[in-house]
């Protein structure tokens, strides 16, 4: 079985992750924004956390699942980039 997409999870995980993080420092004085950055950050720990996880990689892999989440995937770094 191809595990490439594995990495293409971890890659996108971590990129949520990472803009979450510097949405929270550029926006530290602002009100709301550590609830604003966990929508962001959060789901890419979750998923960076689940691809290590082989129970949750069987569940990563159907096809459905990696539809849906590169659509989350990319309304969330789209909201990072406009908050």
């Amino acid at each position: 079985m191809d595990k490439n997409w594995i990495n293409n999870y971890r890659l996108g995980s971590y990129t949520l992750f990472a803009c979450g993080l510097i949405n929270l420092r550029y926006q530290w004085g602002e009100p709301d924004v550590l609830a604003r950055s966990a929508m962001i950050f959060l789901p890419g720990a979750i998923f960076l956390g689940a691809t290590f996880v082989p129970v949750a990689l069987k569940v990563l892999a159907r096809r459905e699942v990696k539809a849906l989440s590169a659509v989350m995937g990319i309304l969330l770094i789209a909201y990072a980039f406009s908050n």
